[in-house]
């Protein structure tokens, strides 16, 4: 190993040094300056965004412990694609609301550090990698989650995902343990090659997927979704169900198939159940909700159990369709949250009978928020159709055809409450609407992204096939 070596270590080396500069930059401010580190916060992650989509080395970094690939690395772009969305909605929730308390370059190191924390867990190589970069991913997001701490919702919010975070890491590593008896290492590739399909193996997985559930939060392990959610700050919930959920969706991926093949019978079983019960229990629940951030705080769990439909399918179609599925959640998701900061932003309003005549008074707003709930309910042409039409296709190869049938019954649950604000926003009038407002650059910057994310992945097929090229180099 030479020093150009650690140029595979690229993301995470830059984000490092972004993180030093923003504590420097902190320590070295005056209160009157503060306000300019919004601006160089969003100009360096910009940078680093566009640097990572330059080639780099594939490889592995000490004895194994941490690996790249072009799959990576691409999935690290798309999660840095997603922070800076959420960066770009930010803005003006940093300037108006914490600004104030003196609370600006905190965020920005809590964020990134989280983040570097995801770039660890998915670039591991061994169980003792992606634990530290699990719970380095997560500390930060309780600060994050209380980040208003003169809100005591943000306070209870914060307690609650402390609580479940300190369980769910719990029977992780008892997970881990069982499997480490079992093959007798922590390496991947060891236990590739020395894990039995044995009783103590299968209950290790269990625990395993179990814990990893909670932060994408399957049923039964989603209890704290909605609270947390609706506690948060926004461009904190955007966070969570976006780029949290993406990364941890991923590494669960690269571990049971390149790592536990040997359990994929039993595994296999597992996925169908939590697919199933996470579907129904987001669909279903998210029909009696009018607290915004609740709706789609249910709506982000249903899309848990749709990512599930890929782990079935254990080849590169599964890898592929569940990478292309993530990128456009991202899209689609953050265009949906991003409405809804706007509007809480400028009025204070987050419940659903309050965007009653919405696109008689803001028709872009209503219009962006229409096509990221089309995308989010897979109605065609935009680009959730194809994503969920993926998923469907790979596990119907496999003759999961039940599965893909209760999924499409899922679709059309999930069409009817998608439609309940579309229905306030364009078919109701209201005296007290939502007066117009004009938007602040940052955020139709934000806004403009999504949607043109949306267009192009449904309609630009070949990013599909360059991910399908990728998925293969994993096997």
């Amino acid at each position: 190993m030479n020093w150009t070596s650690f140029f595979m270590m690229r993301n995470e080396i830059l984000l490092l040094a972004l993180i030093l500069i923003m504590l420097v930059l902190e320590i070295s401010s005056k209160p009157e300056q503060k306000k300019g580190l919004i601006n160089i916060a969003l100009a360096l992650f910009f940078a680093h965004t566009l640097i990572g989509f330059f080639p780099n080395q594939v490889g592995e970094l000490f004895g194994g412990s941490f690996r790249t690939n072009g799959l990576i690395d691409f999935f690290k772009n798309v999660l840095n694609v997603g922070v800076l969305i959420i960066l770009f909605q930010s803005v003006d929730w940093l300037k108006e609301k914490t600004l104030a308390y003196n609370k600006v370059a905190e965020f920005f190191v809590l964020l990134f550090s989280s983040l570097l924390g995801m770039y660890f867990m998915i670039s591991s190589g061994d169980f003792l990698i992606f634990y530290i970069g699990l719970e380095l991913s997560t500390l930060p997001l309780v600060a994050l989650v209380a980040y208003n701490s003169h809100n005591h919702k943000a306070t209870e919010a914060s307690i609650k995902l402390i609580l479940s975070a300190a369980l769910a890491s719990g029977i992780t590593l008892f997970g881990i343990s069982m499997l480490y008896a079992t093959g007798g290492s922590i390496f991947f590739d060891a236990l590739a090659s020395n894990l039995q399909n044995s009783p103590l193996a299968i209950l290790g997985l269990i625990f395993f997927i179990s814990g990893v559930g909670f932060k994408i939060s399957l049923a039964p392990f989603h209890f704290w979704t909605a609270d947390v959610y609706e506690g948060a700050p926004i461009s904190i919930t955007s966070y969570l169900s976006v780029v949290s959920k993406g990364a941890a969706i991923f590494i669960l991926m690269i571990i049971l198939f390149t790592i536990l093949p040997v359990l994929s019978e039993s595994w296999k079983i597992v996925a169908y159940v939590l697919a199933l019960t996470t579907m129904f229990t987001g669909n279903l629940f998210a029909l009696r909700q009018q607290n915004m951030k609740r709706f789609l705080a249910y709506s982000s769990i249903a899309q848990a159990g749709f990512m599930m439909l890929g782990i079935i399918n254990t080849e590169a179609l599964g890898v592929s369709t569940i990478v292309y599925f993530v990128l456009i959640y991202v899209f689609s998701n953050l265009g949906a949250f991003g409405v809804v900061q706007a509007i809480s932003l400028q009025t204070g309003k987050e419940n659903m009978d309050d965007y009653t005549g919405l696109y008689r008074t803001n028709p872009k707003l209503a219009l962006v928020f229409l096509l990221a709930l089309f995308s989010l309910a897979g109605i065609p042409p935009v680009a959730g159709f194809f994503g969920k039409f993926f998923l469907y296709t790979a596990a119907a190869s496999k003759g999961y055809y039940l599965l893909v049938f209760l999924a499409v019954v899922n679709v059309t649950i999930a069409l009817y409450y998608y439609l309940l604000p579309v229905r306030m926003m364009f078919l109701r009038k209201s005296d007290e609407a939502i007066p117009y407002f004009k938007s602040k650059p940052f955020m139709r910057i934000g806004l403009i992204i999504t949607v043109a994310g949306i267009f192009v992945l449904g309609l630009y097929s070949p990013l599909y096939d360059y991910i399908v090229a990728l998925s293969q180099n994993i096997f």
